[in-house]
């Protein structure tokens, strides 16, 4: 009988921590960090850009290039801080068609392009696709990017001001691309949940 009760007493104490674990992933909300400060694992790198970590961060300023995460995703929310300077030329590429060839015309490009020489989709927007419905200036500062593609639909905000609410069925899965164009870029916190 004391066997049955300490094992009983075991099972009931093992469920509260197995409880306390499931609970702990809830307030998590599935989230997935992909790029934490500390290392570039779990990223593929294309092209010659100079990517460095630096103040939990990750840096380019030289090259042209960009990291992409080596498995695909479908319907996400995709969130990230980015530093860039006054010149930079960046852009967070997701549902990319091809992961060894990333571009504008063959994903959604969320733009990182202050100065762009056409504005029309420039920080905030989506090259192509849509422009953003607010001029907001990125350089010398944190910005925050919440990007949610969810069937056809791709919401972004900048800076917790929603810039493009779009609906196109071009791009339905692929890999997410961080770009290194020009002047100095930086990325960190970045995390996905998948919907």
């Amino acid at each position: 009988m004391k066997q049955a009760t300490v094992i009983v007493v075991g099972l009931l104490i093992g469920g509260i921590g197995l409880q306390g674990a499931v609970g702990a992933a809830a307030q998590d909300g599935g989230w997935t960090t992909l790029f934490d400060g500390s290392s570039l694992d779990g990223w593929n790198v294309l092209g010659d850009a100079n990517w460095a970590l630096e103040d939990d961060a990750v840096r380019a300023d030289s090259g042209r290039g960009f990291l992409v995460t080596p498995r695909s995703y479908g319907d996400f929310e995709l969130t990230l801080e980015f530093w860039v300077d006054e010149p930079a030329n960046s852009g967070i590429f997701v549902r990319c068609a091809d992961a060894q060839s990333v571009r504008d015309d063959n994903s959604y490009e969320v733009n990182i392009f202050d100065t762009r020489p056409d504005q029309t989709y420039r920080t905030g927007g989506i090259v192509h696709f849509a422009a953003p419905t607010s001029v907001i200036s990125t350089g010398g500062r944190w910005n925050t990017y919440e990007i949610r593609a969810e069937g056809t639909r791709l919401t972004v905000r900048l800076n917790g001001t929603q810039t493009v609410d779009m609906n196109d069925s071009t791009y339905a899965s692929g890999p997410i691309g961080l770009q290194y164009g020009a002047g100095v870029v930086k990325f960190r916190n970045v995390r996905i949940r998948e919907l």
